[in-house]
């Protein structure tokens, strides 16, 4: 993705304007101008520091503004004009700084009046950014082998009901999905130290049972413990999780920001499980905010290991082939000599059903399955529920229809809610 010395955006764009004129608007506010002409803002300065627009590709148009608050320019036609607009920045205006890349691309174009629409949808940057930040230390590979999972997705689950639980409940059910066979668990987003249930009582609770697990068979269920929190809390509970021999961690993207997440991929010494809770604000309508092809660039180059994408028939609004989009993008390099691979997350609904559409549509083996009804409702209880999820991927992975699959698997077939 690297592009020189320069910063590349891709936006979608709706304006009453002259679309080229509004994509000047946009370069100037995002660069040396502003909304009047300023002695400073000579040739020479322009040349050095001004954002440009490198390409411009008109698209449709509409007959209403989609977003309120647009100007539209006196004696204007009622049409409302879309593009794809590039924009490019000198690396030397804002240098390889996260934080300070958000204001520049997606800073206040969202407010101008010249839009009545802006969607970022994607970024390239220069490879000064590779070496500024560490991405993935863990990855693909180093997950696969900390959880010794190869070769299939990893199966994993969340911790049900989301809250409510005590440090002691969750042990227990921990204890129940190691003995069903589980790769990955994860705390719910919703869990992290309440007084009903502590991060601390509950780590001291749940791992030793992983670890006690692990002795005796020689599997290490990789278990991500949520640590969101301010950022010496989370310094706090990593090195706690650490101590206690836990092989991951959780964190919430959107609540404990860039800053909070860049620190956290510095010192953390185990995966990071970036939950996106939150992106709907960011992404549900189309006219505004980010796809999240641009989006996840971020968080990985900041160093989270592993990007949830939502999931094939999921409960939220998202479609499916934005989902397979969102989570082939995890697996594309970001740049030719630091690829910065995260393992993407499909959850949000997802149960044995899904698995031979995921596999079909994405290609690939690596990802972590995360069902949490799928694997707790199932009518045989959690182990079943596991068991089915892995019959379910072993067929799909080995093109056996999943019917055929369930005649012989008991499991399954209870899942799929069927008479093996």
């Amino acid at each position: 993705m690297s592009v020189g010395s320069r910063i590349e955006a891709d936006y979608l764009i709706e304006t009453a304007l002259d679309p080229h004129a509004a994509a000047e608007a946009m370069a100037g506010e995002q660069s040396s101008g502003t909304f009047v002409p300023v002695p400073g803002e000579t040739p020479e300065l322009k040349a050095r520091a001004a954002a440009r627009v490198e390409a411009l590709e008109p698209l449709d148009t509409v007959p209403e503004p989609t977003l309120p608050g647009a100007w539209r320019p006196k004696g204007a036609t009622s049409t409302w004009r879309r593009a794809r607009v590039t924009l490019s920045w000198p690396l030397g205006n804002c240098g390889p700084s996260l934080p300070n890349l958000l204001a520049t691309v997606a800073g206040n174009l969202f407010e101008l009046q010249q839009l009545s629409g802006l969607r970022l949808v994607d970024l390239r940057l220069p490879p000064a950014f590779a070496q500024a930040y560490p991405g993935p230390r863990f990855g693909i590979e180093g997950t696969r082998n900390l959880a010794g999972v190869h070769g299939r997705p990893l199966i994993g689950t969340i911790i049900k009901p989301s809250v409510g639980l005590t440090p002691e409940d969750t042990a227990a059910l921990t204890r129940t999905l190691c003995e069903a066979g589980i790769d990955f668990i994860k705390d719910d987003e919703l869990q992290a130290d309440g007084p009903g249930c502590p991060f601390e009582d509950r780590a001291r609770a749940v791992l030793p049972v992983i670890a006690e697990h692990a002795q005796r068979t020689g599997k290490k269920v990789m278990y991500a413990l949520n640590i969101t929190g301010e950022l010496d809390q989370m310094r706090r509970r990593h090195e706690l999780v650490l101590g206690l021999g836990g092989t991951c961690v959780m964190a919430s993207l959107n609540a404990v920001g860039l800053a909070g997440m860049i620190e956290l991929g510095r010192f953390a010494q185990v995966p990071i499980h970036a939950h996106r809770n939150g992106w709907g604000a960011l992404s549900r309508h189309p006219a505004l905010g980010w796809s999240y092809i641009a989006w996840q660039k971020i968080w990985r180059l900041a160093g989270a290991d592993h990007m949830h994408v939502n999931g094939l028939a999921n409960k939220f609004a998202e479609d499916d082939d934005s989902v397979i989009a969102s989570a082939r993008a995890c697996l594309s390099p970001l740049f030719d000599d630091k690829p910065c691979l995260a393992m993407p997350v499909f959850s949000s609904g997802q149960s044995a059903r899904q698995a031979h559409g995921t596999f079909a549509a994405l290609g690939s083996t690596d990802l972590i399955f995360a069902a949490g009804g799928g694997i707790m409702a199932h009518p045989d209880g959690p182990a079943a529920g596991v068991q089915a999820l892995r019959e379910a991927w072993d067929a799909a992975i080995a093109g056996v229809p999943l019917a055929d699959r369930a005649r012989t698997h008991p499991a399954l077939a209870r899942a799929l809610g069927e008479a093996a």
